[in-house]
């Protein structure tokens, strides 16, 4: 079992090495689209890459329609893993609606043996969602 301070310094640990092993600029949060965002998520069970989309009700639902309308060729082209959920809860009981992709291994960010496996993992699946939002950014901003 690790103390709330050993746990913060793990995270900040991974954070760092994923930052100087995969040098890049994400988009992340910098979509220039209300409400849309790419995220990294990695605990102590499980990682995984989303896209996210969390704005007012009538945004969430247009964006989602587009998102929609481009599953085939997300999952055809970029990411076949991919999983969609229309109403997916955070752990804040925030509703939200998410796009993502689990690693299907057991991963903890407190054991550093799995560390390389989820950045590898990050660094590729990120690129794919990064690909297909550059790809479609047209559509997914009107």
């Amino acid at each position: 079992m690790f103390s709330k301070e050993e746990s913060r310094q793990l995270r900040q640990e991974f954070w760092t090495n994923f930052g100087k092993s995969f040098p890049r600029k994400w988009i992340l949060y910098d979509t220039k689209t209300k409400g849309f965002s790419f995220k990294f998520h990695f605990d102590t069970k499980s990682a995984l890459v989303a896209l996210d989309v969390e704005s007012d009700l009538e945004t969430r639902i247009n964006l989602w329609e587009k998102l929609l309308s481009l599953k085939t060729i997300l999952k055809e082209d970029y990411i076949s893993e991919a999983v969609f959920e229309e109403e997916y809860y955070l752990e804040n009981g925030k509703e939200i609606s998410r796009i993502y992709i689990p690693l299907d291994k057991k991963v903890s960010i407190h054991n550093k043996n799995t560390w390389q496996d989820v950045m590898v993992f990050f660094n590729t699946y990120m690129d794919k969602f990064e690909t297909f939002f550059n790809d479609f950014e047209d559509i997914l901003k009107d």
